[in-house]
């Protein structure tokens, strides 16, 4: 039997991101690496709810030489010590490397649905960038937009104020 999965980006969701005009920037350093406050609650209460956890995340800054695997593994160690999560995926491209799994492609959460037994229609994706939400509609899950001002276009049948208010739909 397949399970339900929550996908979850991580900038902007998980993690302190710097907002842009129409986008997250992640941090690339330790120092700028902020797990958001009080997340880890809504994730175990997403967990409680029956879903697996899943960080699906673009990371371009590896290829561009901006950060180290080295740098971008001990982010997502703090990560894990903080909150639970089932799977990690990350995808390290530039959209001028054409891969299959970087968002807005479903590969990241195509993957993890192998690897996991996953139901990606009974799945969801709690993102805040038009990638997260065409990835989790390409994939057959149900986006979930965090609200921030740099998405107020998108139109989304489920938006949310933050992560606890994402948990709340779920229950």
């Amino acid at each position: 039997m397949k399970r339900r999965a929550v996908f979850l980006d991580r900038d902007g969701v998980l993690v302190r991101a710097a907002p842009l005009a129409d986008y997250a920037h992640g941090p690339l350093t330790l120092e700028d690496f902020a797990i958001i406050e009080g997340v880890a609650e809504p994730v175990a209460r997403i967990r409680q709810a029956g879903f697996l956890t899943v960080l699906a995340t673009n990371q371009p800054g590896i290829a561009r030489g901006q950060i180290s695997w080295e740098t971008l593994n001990e982010m997502h160690r703090i990560l894990r010590a903080a909150v639970l999560l089932d799977d990690i995926e990350v995808c390290p491209h530039r959209d001028a490397d054409a891969c299959a799994c970087r968002k807005p492609k479903p590969g990241m959460l195509l993957a993890a649905a192998d690897k996991l037994g996953i139901d990606l229609a009974a799945s969801y994706f709690i993102g805040d960038t038009v990638r997260d939400v065409k990835a989790a509609l390409a994939a057959g899950a149900t986006p979930i937009l965090i609200d921030w001002p740099y998405n107020q276009d998108l139109d989304v049948r489920y938006r949310v104020k933050d992560l606890a208010e994402a948990a709340e739909l779920l229950e």
